[in-house]
């Protein structure tokens, strides 16, 4: 096939730089923004006087064709041609004849791309948008189904102190809000217009930039022609924007996969998001959740090789700037295949109040709260926190809790030990006094839940 770029080479490569060139095979799913940019341009061509009105007409009258026949299957992608651009000006040539070949006036390739690329990805950005919130919503209404469940705190993964569980499903939807506004703040930065930039320098006819850029929804335009075909920090930020989200998800499946074990007992994933083994009945594996935390590596390696291939790139355009789209593209489609997953997964979760209590009362996390017991009967802090410490060797010892450890034990290491320190040691009445803002009291969780919803209300995808 003659290529388009024929002039002062012959246009004959071979087929292996042909295929080695060839960017149709991932670029193809640009085919929508490619014609809506060519449609705007040819409008603005024509309002510039640069092409007649029946030129115009001719030519958006042939891209709406060709976007219905892509769309109804009428038409394929030829994976013979260099890349959806070339496929989509030959298609048009083919159908309408010279016309077709004016509308590349004003304008390369090289904006051509970078103006698919970002309608693109803004479009498939407010898609991850919608999907964050789904998954904040759906951990959030798991937070109100077991808004009251005690669970055993931790940190170095050592049990600490009693929360609720819906507090620590609160700290993930905090998380996934800032995944959502940073995504909201991408858009920003992505939503400028680099058509008319050209190949570098811009063009010598007397085109409406704006105009065209307001066509297509923008606010802006590029300022500097070779910023706009050059650059591709949009495309790093989104993806780097996902490496976070990828990050929260993974961290949460992790422990999904910790709570879902024999050894926690805290939750049940659903059949639907379990497998089983080939060889072991009993097993139910949370390979859904596996899955997301494994995929936050090939996203991580995504943004780390799109920065690896734009460092020493000197400016403007080089053809080493092709390889954003297979990085960017897989990011995308890896966010929205997890976050896809994840919300049906969490919803259809059941959580096992009764063994995160379990979990929480033989873990002694109220030690602290016996210690401040004491605090406030007139000991010193460290004399207080070192009879708490006798008082959990000694449950241990003899198979009690601290609920459950008689009186006389503790009368035996102090005598400002009375009935009334039970109440003080209640896991709940431990949960309750945590007053502070943001602590995990159900006062506290009620209005973290408040927020969360409130908040996602205002988030806008578009």
């Amino acid at each position: 096939m003659a290529k388009m770029w024929q002039g002062v080479t012959d246009g004959v490569t071979s087929k292996i730089a042909d295929d080695f060139n060839s960017s149709i095979s991932f670029d193809s799913r640009m085919f929508r923004e490619d014609i809506a940019g060519s449609v705007a341009h040819a409008k603005m061509l024509e309002k510039q006087g640069i092409i007649r009105s029946d030129e115009a007409e001719a030519i958006i009258a042939g891209l709406n064709g060709i976007l219905d026949d892509l769309l109804s299957g009428k038409l394929a992608i030829d994976p013979d041609c260099e890349d959806i651009h070339m496929f989509v000006e030959q298609v048009l040539t083919d159908r309408i004849g010279d016309p077709g070949k004016r509308l590349h006036t004003a304008r390369s390739r090289n904006d051509q791309v970078a103006l698919d690329l970002r309608l693109y990805l803004m479009r498939e950005t407010g898609e991850i948008i919608s999907l964050i919130k789904q998954a904040a919503a759906a951990v959030a209404d798991k937070a109100e189904e077991y808004k009251t469940a005690v669970m055993p705190g931790y940190t170095h993964l050592q049990r600490a102190q009693p929360i609720l569980f819906s507090h620590q499903l609160l700290a993930y939807c905090m998380m996934l809000l800032r995944d959502a506004d940073r995504l909201c703040d991408c858009k920003k930065r992505m939503n400028v217009c680099p058509i008319g930039s050209c190949a570098l320098a811009g063009t010598t006819y007397r085109t409406d930039r704006r105009y065209e850029a307001g066509l297509l929804g923008f606010p802006e335009i590029c300022l500097n022609s070779i910023d706009g075909v050059s650059d591709r920090d949009f495309a790093l930020e989104l993806m780097s924007d996902i490496a976070i989200l990828q990050m929260h998800l993974s961290r949460f499946c992790e422990e999904l996969i910790l709570w879902s074990s024999w050894e926690f007992g805290f939750v049940a994933l659903s059949d639907s998001f379990t497998t089983g083994s080939s060889i072991m009945p009993q097993k139910k594996n949370p390979d859904m959740a596996e899955l997301i935390r494994g995929k936050t590596g090939r996203v991580y390696g995504n943004l780390m090789s799109l920065l690896t291939a734009l460092k020493g790139l000197p400016l403007a355009y080089n053809k080493d700037m092709q390889e954003d789209k297979e990085a960017v593209f897989d990011s995308v489609d890896t966010a929205k295949a997890c976050l896809g997953v994840f919300v049906p997964m969490i919803s259809s979760m059941k959580a096992r109040p009764e063994n995160m209590l379990r979990a929480a009362q033989t873990g002694f996390i109220n030690a602290t709260d016996l210690a401040d017991y004491l605090v406030r009967k007139g000991m010193p802090f460290r004399s207080a926190y070192k009879l708490a410490g006798q008082a959990v060797a000694r449950c241990q010892s003899e198979g009690y809790t601290l609920e459950t450890l008689p009186l006389g034990e503790y009368k035996a290491l102090s005598d400002l030990f009375d009935a009334d320190l039970y109440d003080d040691i209640d896991l709940m009445n431990c949960v309750e006094k945590r007053i502070s803002e943001g602590g995990t009291s159900l006062n506290s969780v009620e209005a973290q839940i408040k927020y969360v919803r409130e908040k996602l209300s205002s988030i806008k995808e578009n």
